[in-house]
């Protein structure tokens, strides 16, 4: 079991681009597909990964190793998220100052943006509506309050250029006043 968390976290450690919440579709069906966890499990798991220091995917990797295996599993998961970023940083150093003004090299990295954007777009969506059931889309209080503290959330930081900090104690401070 632990080769097997080790195997599947470097595998998805290789293709990071874009940061943890980019990844968090690869993760979830990596997870969910080797029945380590249920959807629901796993939603959990990004829940409470998303709110410790740290970046998401690697927080997520530890707490899946941790469920599935204890603190070896955790160990053995988080090991093998980081190890690819770690060696690709290594060899990156040996060798970027040659290639930083190559034209192909600049091309590709600027290539990669549309489909980080796309993953994002994608785990934001997927995870914001992950406890509204298609059948239940009803209109609530609890509902209303979660796009006015998203849209104010994306508006803060967008139109008015506040500081990201600020965006995330006023809202958590905003799902204290709704959500008690």
């Amino acid at each position: 079991m632990l080769l097997s968390l080790f195997v599947t976290f470097f595998k998805i450690g290789l293709v990071s681009f874009g940061g943890g919440y980019a990844m968090m579709p690869v993760i979830q069906r990596e997870v969910v597909e080797q029945n380590w966890l249920s959807a629901e499990a796993f939603n959990q798991v990004i829940t409470l990964a998303g709110t410790g220091p740290g970046p998401i995917a690697t927080n997520s990797a530890t707490l899946v190793g941790l469920q599935i295996a204890g603190v070896p599993g955790a160990i053995a998961a988080t090991f093998g998220m980081v190890l690819p970023s770690l060696l690709l940083i290594i060899l990156l150093a040996a060798f970027l100052y040659k290639w930083h003004t190559n034209k192909w090299f600049k091309s590709s990295f600027y290539g990669l943006k549309p489909v980080v954007t796309g993953f994002i777009i994608f785990a934001a969506i997927h995870f914001g509506l992950a406890g509204w059931g298609t059948a239940d889309l009803q209109i609530s209080w609890d509902r209303i309050a979660t796009v006015l503290i998203t849209v104010g959330a994306f508006f803060g930081i967008i139109k008015f250029k506040l500081h990201p900090f600020l965006v995330i104690v006023s809202s958590g401070l905003m799902g204290i006043v709704f959500f008690q």
